[in-house]
């Protein structure tokens, strides 16, 4: 039995979390067993997706299979680009230097502010009446 390689890593940003799984293959990518233009169907979420593999001319060298929960499209387009770049550091030490220059492998850590009790949001209060 051949064993294949295969580079795993995580991402995360704001409530959203990707696992992914680097494969050597002819470049397909499957996000949540569908493909992936079917599930990004924004084209700038894509770009943001397939940044970390244009960086490092990996583009059609790895099958990507991608499992993502969690928050909004946004959210679940950077913690994918996250889960890329680190599993792209992984495979390749070379990858590295050029994925931290384009801060890539940095986690973003903004997340949503919690609602505060007598107020209409995180920062938003009711109206005030003087009289």
């Amino acid at each position: 039995m051949v064993e294949t390689v295969k580079y795993g890593a995580t991402g995360r940003r704001k409530s959203s979390i990707a696992r992914v799984n680097l494969i050597p293959g002819e470049g397909t990518i499957r996000v949540n067993k569908r493909t992936f233009e079917n599930y990004f169907p924004r084209e700038t979420d894509r770009i943001t997706i397939l940044k970390p593999l244009n960086l490092t001319n990996t583009l059609g060298k790895f099958n990507i299979e991608a499992k993502v929960s969690g928050g909004g499209s946004t959210g679940q387009t950077g913690a994918l680009c996250l889960g890329i770049s680190r599993a792209l550091a992984l495979c390749d030490p070379e990858n590295k230097p050029v994925l931290k220059k384009a801060t890539l492998l940095r986690r973003d850590p903004r997340m949503k502010e919690r609602q505060k009790p007598g107020q209409k949001g995180a920062r938003k209060k009711f109206q005030w009446v003087k009289r």
